[in-house]
């Protein structure tokens, strides 16, 4: 069964940085595209960041210059690495892929920038 599992979230000061990971298993290809999202308290999932199987970047104008997302392959692994974290980034982090025309979703990892 596909499966994305989200790690690497926690409570951080204005300005820290933070390592997200996303490892993928059961039949999501190894190349897939991925993407990360987010939802903040009474606002609505938004795109942050994505990554095709070419290995091509997006990201958020909100999080461009700050946040960057990287691969690994061979762990079938996708990483957000996210530094001058600011109040604002405070929120649920989710990993995204496809898989036969339907999104596969993991369950979040909690990310709180906070003084």
């Amino acid at each position: 069964q596909a499966q994305l599992v989200e790690s690497g979230g926690g409570l951080v000061e204005p300005g820290g940085s933070l390592r997200l990971s996303c490892v993928a298993s059961g039949s999501i290809p190894s190349r897939a595209t991925m993407g990360w999202y987010r939802q903040a308290p009474g606002k609505e999932r938004e795109f942050v960041a994505g990554i095709t199987s070419g290995g091509e970047t997006r990201y958020a104008d909100s999080v461009r210059g700050r946040f960057s997302i990287s691969r690994d392959r061979v762990r079938s692994a996708v990483y957000l690495q996210m530094n001058n974290l600011q109040p604002e980034d405070t929120a649920l982090y989710y990993c995204k892929t496809i898989l036969g025309g339907t999104d596969v979703w993991g369950k979040g990892t909690p990310v709180t920038v906070s003084s």
